[in-house]
């Protein structure tokens, strides 16, 4: 088994160890104290040798065994281990290879974390110069040495917090005059705690955590201590650099740099390990060991403001070596200073990672939470079919947020949206009395208040909600007339009060006297009744209104599928001017009128999976053919009168052989009052006809 020897100081290290241990190679990693050997997980194949060494010690290590290569992946600033090293690999003839920590200067890295500014933007300009010492107005100082920061920080008052680690803390301690203004953050050793209050530092001075630090724990940190300085070594992303500018700005401080060294050449990550698997050694090793499934979260981030996003989203964008999604959540995200890309659909985004196999652990992020209305489901079905490890991270939802802003309970809320989509928010309204709506931009607010005036509903509440929790927020509540000026800028969102919902019957057969009819013939309410339940209808199903008349048939269907879609095709302009005044009236916002006859009318619309037949004036047989042609399984039914027309329908159940056929004769009649008596008085006989070449859920 191929050893590779590395001397570790830095997570980059730790993880070019993990890697190669997952390659099958046998690893061993020197690190220089017990704490450097804690946070190394323990892995098969990864041995550790602890202690600080010479480079004579350095020599007998390399000479131990025939390593095929030593990687020097100690801290950029850890300058004379990195000078020992590379002599003690000259001297006994070991492969050196240097892997070196990404390098961006401060501003990239702070436009990264989302803080640039123009006055900022000037100040890093200025301070890549050669200028020995920046003037203090600047918010970011570059220094060389710390002997010139100290120099710098003993000009101005203030408190300090040192975040450069413990190697070289005594000579910079001894350099400040007021010590007092001092605090460290140093890993939690003790040893260096005994050896910091030995220097004179009292334990309040004395923070010991372990990284990595977000941006906010580094601005609260700053702001519970008073600090006017924070100063920091040049550390890159991996280093939590831009996590340090962005929390310094955030509280308002000034942030003290020390350039890091210059360093000899070199390797990224990504060139070592290009490096390592074309170098001889690698030619005939054994079979590598199945490379683990790349893991990708599906992560709902909340409304978009940082305080959105859950302990979870938190963990796993900081465990991420890349985040993916629309440009509106990268802009929330940009804090974590991770590798992004603007790539919201889901073949973009498994395009990308295919191109980019350096990724193994990537975020996806969607607005709001990940079940609601949510791009994740799609992407998360493409995954599926490949070989990645996927988990869903909820968010909060704008329902969630929205009712909690407007005081309202969202448990008994129907949950709709027209965000690039079309939906029956009135069928909706006409059942609920709250209606959530997931609208879109401030002309989906005004197309929505028309909505609810022209169906009826002008005395309906909308609470609207416009950025929701974003600084330019905005919550507006009002009777939709309010809003058919609506011009706030920003994605909305609406909920809707009907407290007259709980009065909407639940069952079909609207009174006649509901309907507008004039002299266009009507299915009665009886027969409407029996020839809705033959339907058997679905609450997605869609269908076809054929001879609607007055839109009877067809105002009923599209009252009790709510989630379907009724097309009504008449041919008639009496009945037509009709139809679409019974659909306003009566709330029927998922029909739609069609002008002209069948078949010909029937052409272009999707396929039904029901239809209705009140009048076919002589083309049952083509009309019933295309029905089929549309969809085999479509269910028909017929209503006929005309014993001619009973007659063609029976030849018709004869030639086609359904494989359920049904005939009802109807007959109803209704009582009529004559002076003090009343007499029961027979309507028409109606034929009902049921055709499907498939047996109904319903009716089983």
């Amino acid at each position: 088994m191929e050893k590779i020897l590395i001397f570790a100081g830095t997570k980059e290290g730790r993880l070019l160890a993990e890697h190669l241990c997952n390659c099958r190679k046998e690893v061993h990693i020197s690190v220089a104290t017990a704490y450097g050997r804690e946070v190394l997980a323990p892995r098969e194949g990864l041995i550790v040798h602890q202690g600080r060494l010479g480079q004579e010690q350095m020599e007998q290590l390399l000479a131990q065994t025939k390593w095929e290569a030593v990687i020097d992946a100690t801290h950029p600033y850890a300058t004379e281990v990195s000078v020992l090293l590379r002599a003690a690999c000259e001297k006994t003839g070991r492969r050196y290879l240097r892997l070196l920590r990404e390098e961006k200067a401060g501003y990239d890295l702070w436009q990264e974390a989302g803080r640039g500014q123009p006055e900022a933007s000037a100040s890093f300009a200025a301070q890549r110069s050669d200028a020995a010492v920046p003037r203090a107005e600047r918010s970011i100082c570059y220094v060389d040495t710390k002997e010139e920061a100290a120099a710098w920080l003993n000009e101005r008052s203030g408190n300090i917090l040192m975040t450069t680690g413990s190697k070289e803390l005594q000579s910079f301690l001894e350099q400040i005059h007021d010590r007092s203004r001092l605090y460290v953050r140093i890993l939690p050793d003790g040893e260096t705690v005994t050896r910091l209050k030995e220097w004179g530092l009292k334990g309040g001075q004395i923070i010991c955590m372990q990284g990595p630090f977000s941006a906010e724990l580094n601005e609260a940190m700053i702001r519970q201590l008073n600090i006017r300085y924070l100063v920091t070594k040049e550390t890159g992303v991996t280093g939590g650099f831009p996590q340090k500018l962005a929390g310094a700005q955030a509280a308002g401080a000034e942030v003290v740099v020390l350039r890091r060294p210059g360093e000899a050449d070199g390797y990224s990550m990504e060139e070592l390990l290009r490096v390592l698997k074309l170098s001889p050694f690698d030619l005939d090793a054994k079979p590598q060991a199945e490379k683990p499934a790349r893991q990708i979260t599906l992560l709902g981030i909340g409304m978009g403001a940082r305080g959105n996003l859950t302990e979870e989203a938190r963990r796993a964008c900081e465990q991420a070596d890349l985040i993916v999604g629309a440009g509106r959540m990268l802009k929330t995200l940009s804090f974590f200073g991770k590798p992004m890309q603007e790539l919201y659909r889901p073949e973009e985004i498994l395009a990308f990672l295919q191109q980019n196999p350096q990724y193994q652990s990537i975020v996806a992020a969607f607005s709001g939470d990940v079940g609601f209305y949510s791009g994740a489901g799609q992407l998360l079905a493409r995954l599926a079919k490949e070989d990645y490890e996927s988990e869903l991270l909820c968010g909060i939802s704008s329902v969630a947020y929205a009712a909690a802003r407007f005081g309202l309970s969202w448990q008994d809320m129907k949950l709709v949206s027209v965000h690039g989509r079309s939906q029956n928010v009135v069928g909706a309204l006409r059942t609920h009395a709250k209606v959530f709506v997931l609208a879109g931009k401030d002309d989906s607010i005004r197309a929505l208040a028309r909505t609810l005036i022209d169906y009826g509903f002008p005395q309906a509440v909308m609470h609207v909600g416009t950025c929701l929790s974003e600084p330019t927020e905005t919550l507006l509540s009002g009777r939709p007339g309010e809003f058919l000026e609506f011009a706030q800028e920003g994605l909305s969102v609406a909920i809707l009060e009907n407290q007259a919902a709980e009065r909407a019957a639940v069952t079909h057969g609207l009174p006649d006297a509901c309907f507008l009819r004039g002299a266009a013939p009507m299915t009665k309410e009886e027969v409407r009744s029996i020839a809705l339940s033959k339907l058997a209808l679905t609450r997605q199903a869609v269908v076809y209104d054929i001879g609607a008349g007055t839109g009877s048939i067809g105002i009923e269907c599209a009252l009790a599928a709510p989630e379907g879609m009724v097309y009504a095709i008449e041919k008639k302009e009496e009945a037509q001017k009709l139809l679409l005044e019974n659909q306003r009236r009566l709330r029927a916002f998922n029909l739609t009128p069609i002008a002209g006859s069948a078949p010909e009318a029937l052409q272009k619309l999707p396929a039904p999976t029901h239809a209705f037949i009140g009048g076919s004036s002589g083309s049952m047989d083509t009309i019933i053919a295309l029905l089929l042609e549309k969809n085999p399984k479509v269910r028909i039914v017929i209503s006929a009168i005309a014993l001619e027309t009973v007659s063609e329908v029976m030849r018709i159940l004869q030639k086609n052989r359904f494989a359920q056929q049904e005939v009802v004769q109807v007959s109803v009649a209704r009582a009529k009052a004559l002076g003090s008596y009343h007499m029961m008085m027979g309507q028409n006989p109606v034929y009902l006809f049921t055709l499907s070449n498939e047996c109904s859920e319903a009716a089983v």
